[in-house]
């Protein structure tokens, strides 16, 4: 066995726990909460131990030692580590918390996480190290990176399920704030969605797929379809807007509390920010310097790392200096970590670097 049938059975897995996830919401059934839990741990047990026989794998062709070998050395090894730390960080907030809700929501993540490698193109190939990767502070950097991207999401999913709940009124401006960052977010998904089946249809599936992102709407060769593109995009919007007291009303019925929200998006960046600040900055500005001689560069993954570590530094300060809670700060989570996506995955899809090692 390799490490990509258990990459399989984790996948199918977590797919199959959003629906089981979801079902559970709709009918309160202590059952079926158990089962989405019991296949949830099934699915992470197989992908700890496909990321197990990855590295193993790995070390057999570099020969480079275990330490110098952890599979975090291109954007599909750094996804599938980043689903792994989601899931784990949302089974401890599910068995501390005693709450099977919020697996409706970060399940989601992981699955739209994992159909992106597939629809995407991203390569799977375990790939030779360039120069700059064969470093000891690979392992510490990426992992606690990506610790704290995991951590910084469930800061998200929370902040976000805290803005639909406690707001009512269209004209709110938090309202305003949370219908708008939902519906982009949700466009932009559609949109890529139909850029990966026409980029499948007509390119070979096995080219990443960056070179394609928008151009079967916004980037149109077409005015037509260019115009229709926006015109839809912002009739979607508009929709959210107007109808967004639909999902208060299903989140009502998660059986979670406005505070518990509150308190698990602050304790995700509590921990997100110590561990992003020591492992993303300060080792990553220590390998800069053993690879590329200088500590920052200013690369545009530097700048938006420190982008994201401003406005997580930001939310903390308002916390716990001057006390601020609820919407105000659970606005500040959600900015967070739109930033942390494009530090992710738009610094690599849309612009170049030092870092572009990671686009494939």
């Amino acid at each position: 066995m390799d490490s990509s049938l258990f990459f399989g059975i984790s996948t199918m897995a977590y797919i199959l726990a959003m629906i089981v996830y979801i079902t559970f919401v709709a009918f309160r059934k202590q059952q079926i909460g158990i089962t989405a839990t019991a296949i949830t741990i099934t699915g992470f047990l197989a992908q700890t131990s496909a990321i197990i026989l990855r590295w193993n794998e790995f070390a057999g062709l570099s020969g480079l030692g275990i330490w110098k070998s952890a599979p975090l050395t291109n954007l599909y090894e750094s996804l599938i580590f980043f689903v792994w730390c989601l899931i784990l960080g949302y089974l401890i907030i599910e068995f501390k918390f005693k709450n099977r809700s919020f697996g409706a929501f970060v399940t989601p993540i992981a699955g739209l996480a994992l159909a992106f490698i597939d629809l995407s193109g991203v390569s799977k190939e375990i790939q030779p190290l360039v120069p700059a990767l064969k470093s000891n502070w690979l392992l510490a950097h990426v992992t606690m990176s990506f610790i704290a991207y995991a951590a910084f999401s469930i800061s998200f999913s929370t902040g976000l399920m805290y803005l639909i709940m406690t707001t009512e009124k269209r004209t709110e401006s938090s309202y305003i704030f949370w219908t708008l960052t939902f519906g982009i977010f949700s466009v932009i998904l559609v949109l890529m969605s139909i850029d990966f089946l026409a980029f499948k249809v007509k390119v070979r599936p096995d080219v990443f797929v960056k070179s394609y992102l928008f151009k079967t709407t916004f980037l149109n060769p077409s005015m037509f379809v260019k115009t229709l593109s926006w015109i839809l995009s912002l009739a979607a919007l508009f929709l959210i807007w107007r109808f967004g007291s639909v999902l208060r009303t299903i989140i009502t019925k998660f059986h979670v509390t406005a505070e518990m929200l509150d308190e698990i998006t602050y304790k995700s960046i509590a921990v997100g920010f110590p561990i992003f600040t020591l492992g993303g900055l300060i080792f990553g500005a220590i390998w800069a310097d053993q690879a590329w001689g200088v500590y920052w560069s200013w690369d545009p993954k530097e700048t938006w790392s420190l982008i994201t570590w401003f406005i997580y530094a930001f939310y903390l300060h308002g916390r716990m200096i001057r006390g601020w809670k609820g919407k105000k700060v659970a606005v500040v989570a959600v900015i967070g970590f739109m930033a942390v996506i494009f530090t992710y995955l738009g610094v690599n899809l849309l612009l170049s670097g030092l870092h572009a090692y990671g686009s494939a």
